[in-house]
């Protein structure tokens, strides 16, 4: 069968099919089937049943003619046969048969020149109000001509037989590329259909229309000059983007084409974990009548929200149309960029609290996507650890790393007056439990600065092991700051760490020196001799 052929199937032998329902159908079909309850918000809560998070060990691709010699199989990538996803498939869908389904069209990619259309089928309400969130949303005139492309089904309440069906346990996500289709089972997890389709389009926009697929946050400048920002978990994407004087663009999915910067989706996906309205006003704001928090607990003896309860998870999430964030870009769409900033958290204390990148280190810190987990936050974890994650979005990635690294520098070579920066948002004056966060206001001012053009003018020095290019003076900030080395009491002790994390970094890239260019390699930094 092919997509149609699928679609009318499931509409075939349904209990009933809820097809398109609004915001408010949806929470109201919710909370009949006891899926949610109201928050005092208005928002909808709802628990994802087992999984509270994405399980990337049970997500697979397809492995046929079409991706066999593409993808970038390994742990990120498991390879699954077609046979055995078309018996999966067909064992889905009678698994679905007599039971009330909701199905919505969507689509991903502001750019119409890019548009995916989308099809999710979800046994759960809440898991459709998700889709209709995070998804752009044709209007009600063009559903009837949309055309079948991508379909999602997901069906947490189906558990897979692992020995029978080719997964590794009952619960699993696979893409299969030649049918464009993403079967979700055993999960009620809602970020199992967002990333899905992130993946896809890194699959296709770099391969098949020559666009750089980014896991990053953009906005844009009163003077249409647009900014993206690339960052792991806890490195400040989402607050250093939210910027009160430039419109976002989105916080999570973008391509960058020959001639713009797009958002992906059509809406947001919020941490929620000790949430306040004054660290985050714009999450906060959103969270009102028809966004959908999930795994979250109530004070006692009320439906108000308490974001410190993380009984359930650490990882509350909150989704809501990017429409509930006042100061957006309409559409989601700028010109590339003219500013691209690199976001860490350096728990070792060593990198500059801005640096500028020459090409070839911005391909090998993109490679890298570096930040650092501090010490007590893991059982065991008694000193920084460093993270990486290629792209800054492995986890997503079907292709190998080094072809999206490539196409930034070709990018980065088409438009030679962008800069890209490295930005710590992590410590200074020694590694977590010696020195200090660097101040929110003070990273503030130095991007606002480099947006400003207003450290075009200020001498650099380089850094003798990583060769960043750093400012000696940016408004708003102290000037002793600007050099890491400088807030060390113990010099030594710095040279000493700086050598630890460029080792850790060498490490790390060995596994892509192969597939990089000279350009690439040559960025990696370099230990130095260190007295006594």
């Amino acid at each position: 069968m092919n997509n149609t052929e699928i679609l009318s199937h499931i509409r075939t032998h349904a209990k009933a099919i809820y097809a398109n329902l609004s915001t408010d159908e949806l929470v109201q079909k919710a909370i009949e089937r006891k899926e949610g309850t109201l928050a005092s918000t208005g928002a909808l809560a709802a628990d994802t049943g087992e999984f509270t998070g994405r399980s990337p060990k049970d997500k697979f691709m397809v492995k046929d003619a079409t991706t066999e010699h593409t993808a970038w199989w390994g742990t990120v990538n498991q390879p699954f046969s077609p046979e055995n996803f078309d018996a999966l498939l067909h064992k889905v869908l009678s698994h679905l048969n007599d039971r009330e389904l909701f199905v919505r069209h969507a689509y991903a990619c502001a750019d119409p020149a890019y548009r995916l259309n989308i099809q999710v089928v979800t046994e759960s309400a809440y898991q459709n109000l998700f889709a209709k969130h995070l998804f752009l949303r044709p209007s009600a005139e063009e559903i009837p001509t949309l055309p079948t492309e991508w379909l999602i089904i997901a069906a947490p309440s189906f558990k897979a037989d692992p020995a029978v069906d080719g997964t590794r346990q009952h619960n699993f996500t696979i893409v299969n590329m030649s049918r464009k289709i993403i079967l979700i089972g055993g999960s009620g997890y809602t970020g199992e259909i967002k990333k899905g389709i992130f993946g896809v389009l890194n699959y296709i926009l770099p391969q098949e229309r020559n666009v750089l697929s980014m896991h990053c946050s953009a906005n844009i400048g009163e003077a249409g000059d647009t900014a993206v920002f690339f960052g792991l978990s806890g490195t400040g994407k989402t607050t250093l983007s939210a910027d009160p004087n430039r419109k976002l663009i989105g916080d999570d999915e973008h391509g960058w084409s020959d001639t713009n910067v797009f958002n992906f989706e059509g809406g947001c996906y919020a941490k929620c974990v000790n949430l306040t309205e004054e660290k985050e006003p714009q999450i906060w704001s959103a969270i009102k009548h028809g966004a959908l928090v999930e795994n979250v607990r109530f004070k006692a003896g009320s439906n108000e929200v308490d974001y410190d309860d993380i009984s359930v998870t650490e990882n509350t999430r909150v989704a809501y149309p990017i429409e509930y964030i006042d100061n957006i870009a309409v559409p989601s769409v700028g010109d590339a960029p003219r500013n691209i900033f690199f976001l860490t958290a350096d728990a070792f204390g060593v990198l500059p609290p801005i640096s500028k990148l020459n090409p070839g280190q911005a391909m090998y810190h993109f490679i890298s996507g570096y930040t650092a987990k501090v010490a007590g936050t893991e059982a065991g974890v008694t000193e920084p650890q460093a993270t990486f994650s290629a792209c800054f979005g492995q986890a997503f990635l079907p292709l190998h790393p080094t072809k999206y690294a490539k196409m930034l520098g070709q990018k980065l070579s088409a438009h030679p007056d962008i800069n890209v920066w490295l930005i710590n948002t992590g410590w200074t004056g020694g590694p977590y439990g010696v020195g200090s966060r660097m101040k929110l206001p003070y990273t503030r001012a130095m991007i606002t600065a480099a947006l400003n053009g207003e450290l075009n003018g200020v001498n650099f020095e380089t850094h003798p092991v990583f060769g960043f290019a750093m400012p000696s003076a940016c408004p708003n900030v102290p000037a002793e700051l600007l050099n890491p080395r400088n807030t060390w009491e113990d010099k030594t002790a710095y040279d000493k760490q700086c050598n630890k994390l460029a080792q850790l970094f060498n490490d790390n890239f060995a596994k892509f020196t192969e597939g990089a260019s000279a350009e690439i390699v040559a960025a990696a930094p370099r230990t130095v001799e260190v007295a006594g």
